[in-house]
């Protein structure tokens, strides 16, 4: 999923690890990603957690999108931190799953996000229902 996800590399996004309902992914914040009080734009940060969550919570196969999130941010990042976003599986249910994302700087824990997935299709749904129409299923 990673390698077409053009938003994610556009911000700078690397995908290091990824497993069975676990995801590590790493962006350095850019002058770009600056708000108006001279630290990242919590935006980026949501991404960035975001990110790590799809990663994750698509490990298992099935296509699977975000139901809802919600983020804590408890220190601000500023413009040259490389941060990291690591996602871990909480519990999968049905089509649902909870996951947790912490992403830090260096170790100092900078946002706590919580994703709530929904599988939505397979893998070789998707591939059939999207073929000739240039997107997967809605």
């Amino acid at each position: 999923m990673f390698a077409t996800d053009r938003a994610s590399q556009g911000m700078g996004m690397e995908l290091l690890e990824t497993g069975d309902g676990s995801a590590l992914v790493r962006m350095t914040v850019t002058a770009a990603m600056i708000n108006g009080h001279g630290t990242a734009h919590g935006g980026f940060i949501f991404a960035l957690a975001d990110t790590a969550f799809a990663c994750a919570c698509n490990s298992h196969g099935p296509v699977t999108v975000a139901a809802g999130a919600d983020i804590a941010f408890t220190a601000p990042a500023r413009e040259g931190d490389v941060l990291t976003a690591s996602a871990r599986e909480r519990t999968r249910f049905g089509r649902s799953g909870i996951y947790d994302v912490t992403v830090l700087r260096g170790t100092s824990v900078i946002a706590e996000f919580r994703g709530r997935s929904r599988v939505i299709a397979s893998r070789t749904d998707a591939a059939s229902a999207g073929a000739g129409r240039g997107r997967a299923p809605s």
